[in-house]
C-alpha cells in the first residue's frame, strides 16, 4: 500500500485533492445542506435498513477493481524490462521509478481538472477510458508477435503514460466523489465508508501482487512467460471498473467544479513574488513576504498559506523516504530473483510476488501500532509527537536497508562475477578417461584436471588483444599436445576435453554466467554419443547432436526431474534422473556411456541460489513498520496544522514528495554504477543523515494548536454597514480576495 491510498482514510469529503468543502476568504454565507436527490432529481437510494448510499457499492467496486488492476501491473513490470524487453538492470529500474514518478504528478492535474473544468464525475469517466486505453496498449506490447522488440518498447512506453495519467488523474477524484454521496448528517456513515474504501484498496493490492505473478509464470505462451495474460487480466478488471461505475450514473450525487485551492494558493504565493519585486524599492517593508499579496487577496488566504508553507518546509528532507520505500519492486524484486524461492518442499514463490507482503502487514500492523505499541511507549513517559514517529519511521526504513544489504552481500556468493577488463573467464572439462593438464601461454594453468570433475569455479585468463588466438599446451597421458582457440575478452567459456584417436582434442563453447532473470534454472546437454537424441525435461524439448555438441540453454521451471524421457534414433530409451534443477543454477548435463548402459552428469556452471528468500521477510517487517510511523502520521499530522481548506494544498505537496523520491533512485540507478550491496547502504546512510536533518528541523517547529485554527476562522470576519459597504474587523480596507 502506498501513501496515496493512506490518504483515503483520512479524507472525508469535497473538490479538493482531499476532498474539502470550498470556502469563501471574503464573504460568509449560511451553510449549505445537501439534497438527498441525484443528478436526475429523485430521492437518493439507500442500502437496505442502513443510510448507507446505494450509489458507494459501485465506487467501492470500481476501487477494488481499479487497485487491482494497477498494482497488479505494477508488480510485474521490472521483470518484464529485464526479460521480455531484454534491458539490463539499472535501465529497468531507472524506467519503473519513472513510471511511479509520473503517476505521483499527475494526481495534481486530476485534481485541477475536476476541481476547474469538468467535476469529479466526468474526469473519473474519461480518464479512466484513457487508463484501459493505457492497459490495452500494454498488453499488446507484451505479445511477441506483435513486431519485433522496436515495437515492443515503443507500445509498453506509450501504455505506461497513458497509464500513468489515468491512475493519478482519477485518484483525487474518486474517494472524494464517494464521500460527496453522503449527506452532511451522516458523518458516521461517511467515516464507516472510507474504512470499507481503504480495505478495497488494500484487498485489490493484496490479490493483485499475488495472482499476476502467478499467470505470469505459471502460464506459459507463445513459449515462455505469459505477460500479454498477466497484463491483460488488469486490463480486463480496469474495464470492469469502469463499467461498474457507469452503471451508478443514475444514483450518484454530483457536485459542480468549486475551483482548486491549489491554484488559488499558487496565484497568492506568485503574486506576492511578483509585488516584492516590482515595489519594494519604493515601499515600505512587509513583516512576511506573502504580506506583498494583500493588495489582491484577502488576510485570511494569506494567513493560511502562510501556516500551509510552514508544514511544506518539513516537507524538503521527505523524499528520501520515498526513494528507499518504492524500491519494493524494483532493487527488492531483482534481489529476490537471485534467492532460493521454495520453502521446502511446501510450495515455492515467486519474485514478484514478494511485494504483498507490505499490503498484509499494513493491515496487521496498523491496529498494533494504535492499540498496543504507542500506549506502550506512552506509558513509559515518552512524549510520542508525530514528528517523532515520522524520525522513527525514516530510522526503521534505513534499518530495511541495511538487512537489504546483508542479505544482498550473501546473494553476490552464489554470482559469476563478470571477467576482469582485459579478460576471459574459462573453465576445463575432463571428458577423457585420465587426467588432463592445461596450460595457457600467458595465463593460468589448470593442473591434473580430473574425468568428469565438476569444475570448481572460473579463472581469469588474459586476452591481449580482441579476438586473440592463444596455443594452448595440453598433457594428456604424459604426451603433450597443442590446442589453439581464439578468445574475447568479457566473454566465459568451457574448454572441454574429449578423447580422439590422435590423443585428445579440445572445443571451446561460450557460457552464459548471468542468472536467470525470472530466477528459474537454466539447463544445457552435451552428447558425447555417435547417435542423435531427443530428450524431453518436463515439457521441453532438447535436440542433441552427436559428435560433443553442447545444445544451447533453455529455461525450465525449478524441481526434481527423475524421469525424463529421451529417444535415440526413432527408439525409446530409458528415462533419465537429472536430480533437483535448483533456482539461480546453470547447469550442464553430459550424456555418456558406461558399459550398455546412458548415464548422466551434471555440472553447475553457476551455482544455485542458496539464499533463503524469507530472508528478505525482516526488510519488508522494517519498512513495513517505517510506513506506518511516516507515512499515515506524516498525512495525519499535516492535516492538523493547517486550514480545513488547505488540506488539497498538502496533500499536492505531500504526493510530489514521493515523486521526487523516485527520480531520486532514476538518477541513482543510472548515474552511479555501483554494486548492489554498496547502493543499499548508501540509501540506507542516506536516509540516516536526512533523518538527523529533519530532526533538527522539527526542533524549530512550533505545533499549531486547534484553537488557533478555529480562531483564524474568526479573523476575517465582516459586516455591512448601512449602505451594504463590506469592511473588515480591522479597519476600513477593501478586500479585493477572490473566491476559493
Amino acid at each position: 500500500m502506498n501513501d496515496e491510498d493512506v490518504a483515503v482514510v483520512i479524507r472525508t469529503e469535497g473538490a479538493g485533492l482531499d476532498g474539502t468543502p470550498r470556502r469563501n476568504p471574503v464573504k460568509h454565507s449560511r451553510p449549505q445542506v445537501r439534497s438527498r436527490v441525484t443528478s436526475d432529481g429523485k430521492m437518493s437510494k439507500k442500502l437496505c435498513g442502513t443510510k448507507y448510499p446505494v450509489s458507494i457499492c459501485f465506487i467501492v467496486v470500481n476501487e477494488f477493481c481499479e487497485r487491482f488492476s494497477y498494482y497488479g501491473m505494477k508488480a510485474l513490470l521490472t521483470l518484464y524490462f529485464l526479460t521480455y524487453l531484454h534491458w539490463d538492470e539499472d535501465l529497468s529500474t531507472a524506467v519503473y521509478h519513472a513510471f511511479s514518478s509520473l503517476c505521483y504528478f499527475t494526481p495534481i492535474l486530476g485534481a485541477v481538472i475536476a476541481d476547474s473544468w469538468l467535476g469529479k464525475y466526468k474526469t473519473i469517466i474519461y480518464l479512466s477510458i484513457v487508463y484501459v486505453i493505457g492497459h490495452v496498449v500494454k498488453s499488446v506490447g507484451a505479445i511477441p508477435t506483435v513486431g519485433d522488440n522496436t515495437t515492443h518498447i515503443a507500445l509498453s512506453m506509450v501504455g505506461l503514460i497513458l497509464i500513468a495519467f489515468g491512475t493519478g488523474g482519477i485518484k483525487p477524484c474518486v474517494s472524494a466523489f464517494g464521500g460527496d454521496q453522503f449527506d452532511e448528517e451522516d458523518i458516521d456513515q461517511r467515516q464507516k465508508f472510507f474504512s470499507i474504501f481503504y480495505m478495497s484498496i488494500n484487498a485489490g493490492s493484496l490479490l493483485s501482487t499475488v495472482i499476476t505473478p502467478i499467470l505470469r509464470s505459471d502460464v506459459q505462451c507463445f513459449g515462455g512467460d505469459c505477460y500479454a495474460l498477466a497484463f491483460g487480466v488488469p486490463a480486463a478488471l480496469m474495464m470492469v471498473a469502469l463499467l461498474v461505475f457507469i452503471l451508478g450514473s443514475g444514483l450518484y450525487k454530483r457536485n459542480p467544479p468549486q475551483g482548486n485551492i491549489l491554484l488559488e494558493v499558487c496565484k497568492c504565493i506568485a503574486c506576492a513574488i511578483r509585488n516584492r519585486w516590482r515595489k519594494s524599492k519604493y515601499e515600505p517593508a512587509r513583516n512576511h513576504w506573502l504580506d506583498w499579496a494583500q493588495d489582491s487577496y484577502s488576510k485570511r488566504l494569506i494567513q493560511e498559506t502562510k501556516m500551509v508553507l510552514r508544514v511544506l518546509v518539513l516537507y524538503i528532507p521527505l523524499p528520501m523516504f520515498w526513494a528507499l520505500f518504492d524500491q519494493q519492486g524494483s532493487r527488492w524484486t531483482l534481489q529476490a530473483k537471485g534467492m532460493n524461492m521454495a520453502f521446502g518442499n511446501s510450495f515455492t514463490i515467486k519474485p514478484d510476488q514478494m511485494q504483498m507482503l507490505n499490503a498484509l502487514l499494513i493491515l496487521i500492523f496498523v491496529p498494533i501500532f494504535d492499540l498496543i505499541i504507542y500506549p506502550l511507549v506512552g506509558r513509559c513517559r515518552i512524549s510520542v509527537t508525530p514528528l517523532r514517529k515520522m524520525a522513527a519511521g525514516m530510522v526503521f526504513a534505513a534499518l530495511a536497508f541495511g538487512a537489504a544489504t546483508l542479505v544482498e552481500v550473501k546473494v553476490m556468493k552464489s554470482v559469476v562475477e563478470p571477467a576482469p577488463a582485459g579478460n576471459c573467464l574459462l573453465q576445463v572439462l575432463n571428458l577423457a578417461k585420465d587426467d588432463v593438464s592445461v596450460q595457457f601461454p600467458s595465463g593460468p594453468e589448470f593442473p591434473s584436471v580430473q574425468y568428469l570433475r565438476d569444475p570448481e569455479q572460473y579463472v581469469a585468463v588474459p586476452v591481449k588483444t580482441p579476438g586473440e588466438e592463444v596455443n594452448i599446451q595440453v598433457v594428456y597421458n604424459g604426451a603433450p599436445s597443442e590446442c589453439r582457440q581464439v578468445l574475447e575478452r568479457g566473454l566465459a567459456y568451457t574448454l572441454i576435453m574429449y578423447p580422439a584417436a590422435t590423443g585428445i582434442q579440445c572445443k571451446l563453447v561460450e557460457d552464459h554466467i548471468k542468472k536467470n532473470g525470472d530466477g528459474n534454472p537454466f539447463l544445457r546437454f552435451l552428447n558425447t554419443l555417435p547417435d542423435a537424441w531427443k530428450l524431453t525435461v518436463g515439457d521441453v524439448p532438447f535436440h542433441l547432436l552427436p559428435g560433443y555438441s553442447v545444445t544451447p540453454n533453455k529455461t525450465m521451471v525449478r524441481g526434481t526431474y527423475s524421469s525424463t524421457s529421451c529417444k535415440v534414433n526413432s527408439d525409446f530409451c530409458e528415462d533419465l534422473d537429472l536430480g533437483l534443477l535448483d533456482f539461480g543454477a546453470s547447469y550442464t548435463v553430459v550424456l555418456f556411456e558406461e558399459g550398455s548402459k546412458i548415464m548422466t552428469e551434471k555440472m553447475e556452471d553457476v551455482k544455485a541460489s542458496n539464499v533463503q528468500i524469507a530472508w528478505q521477510i525482516p526488510q519488508y517487517v522494517l519498512i513495513t513498520a517505517g510506513e506506518v510511523m511516516f507515512s499515515i502520521t506524516g498525512l495525519e499530522f499535516s492535516y492538523s496544522q493547517a486550514p480545513p481548506n488547505m488540506k488539497s494544498v498538502l496533500q499536492a505537496g505531500w504526493l510530489l514528495t514521493v515523486a521526487f523520491g523516485n527520480v531520486i533512485v532514476l538518477i541513482v540507478a543510472e548515474g552511479a554504477g555501483l554494486d548492489q550491496w554498496i547502493e543499499f547502504l548508501l540509501f540506507g546512510g542516506l536516509l540516516l543523515l536526512v533523518c538527523v536533518i529533519f530532526s533538527v528541523m522539527c526542533c524549530f517547529y512550533s505545533y499549531v494548536n486547534p484553537e488557533e485554527l478555529e480562531s483564524l476562522q474568526m479573523q476575517e470576519s465582516v459586516f455591512l454597514d448601512e449602505d451594504g459597504e463590506k469592511k473588515s474587523n480591522g479597519g476600513d480596507q477593501e478586500h479585493k480576495g477572490t473566491k476559493l
